[in-house]
């Protein structure tokens, strides 16, 4: 995750990030400013359109359809940010639960070789639960006819949380534990699991196919037909205009794909790694 001060407007404004929507649209914006410019030297110089002809009156169909872009890429952008804000929020769960959980096992417990395994392998299901949700196959699992890699293992998160539940059903047999001091520890392990579950949903459901193609094809051709219809009004500067334009609709585009998916490695995405040490020296410190 990119460390910023949200107040530096000059930082924001005039220095462009290795992430900055400019640098991966660059060559696309390059190559659309060539076509804009093409368009308007055709419709100026050889067609010589004048502003009597009717295709000066293209503009009040961009008018039209740019309300429904509009509200298009709000809801794109506004669902994407939800996935990105529901794993942060879930993230912040799985920390509140690891700590309830070691504080509760370091009042129960007495032995410290049960405390040193519930040191160890509460700060294991982090770890293994970010790099589960960083591996691209798992985003694939909902996928038909597809054999993954990952089907043929085993589920790495479940196999740390059944340790820890044979660790403490062990512990309740052994009489280290009583059946109520059971049933108050079942609530944190439980939310592993939950935890891990919601991930997992928002890992491999991405927006649908068709809904996401729609908005690129509509940015495509909106910006392609700008041209046809501000070349006569504008003259060669329709080529910059056309190509702000773009950069504004493909930029909010880009930005939802990059945040819809918050457990990858793009820089936008959630701090998961930092997140899961944070876990393992808390816990440390608890029991």
């Amino acid at each position: 995750m990119i460390s910023y001060n949200t107040k530096d407007w000059f930082s924001f404004i005039f220095r462009f990030h290795k992430s900055d929507t400019v640098r991966k649209l660059f060559p696309i914006m390059l190559a659309i400013g060539v076509y804009a410019a093409i368009v308007g030297y055709v419709e100026i110089e050889y067609f010589k359109i004048s502003k009597n002809d009717y295709i000066h009156n293209i503009p009040i169909m961009h008018g039209m359809l740019g309300f429904v872009i509009s509200l298009l890429l709000v809801f794109r952008t506004n669902t994407a940010y939800d996935r990105w804000w529901e794993g942060r929020k879930l993230w912040g769960s799985l920390v509140n639960n690891s700590r309830n959980l070691a504080i509760k096992l370091s009042a129960i417990l007495k032995d410290e070789n049960d405390k040193k395994f519930f040191r160890e392998i509460i700060p294991t299901y982090a770890s293994f639960l970010q790099k589960h949700l960083k591996d691209e196959e798992t985003s694939k699992q909902l996928f038909e006819d597809v054999d993954l890699e990952i089907d043929h293992h085993k589920h790495k998160p479940n196999q740390v949380k059944r340790m820890m539940y044979h660790k403490i059903n062990s512990l309740y047999e052994a009489k280290k534990i009583t059946g109520d001091q059971l049933i108050t520890l079942n609530e944190e392990l439980q939310s592993f699991t939950d935890i891990c579950g919601a991930c997992e949903r928002i890992k491999n459901t991405p927006i649908p196919y068709s809904y996401s193609a729609f908005i690129k094809k509509f940015i495509f051709f909106y910006t392609m037909t700008l041209p046809f219809g501000y070349s006569v009004s504008l003259g060669y500067y329709v080529a910059p205009v056309v190509v702000f334009i773009f950069y504004v609709l493909a930029s909010l585009e880009l930005i939802a794909e990059e945040i819809e998916d918050p457990f990858g490695d793009d820089e936008n995405d959630l701090p998961t790694k930092k997140i899961a040490e944070n876990i393992k020296k808390h816990i440390e410190e608890l029991i």
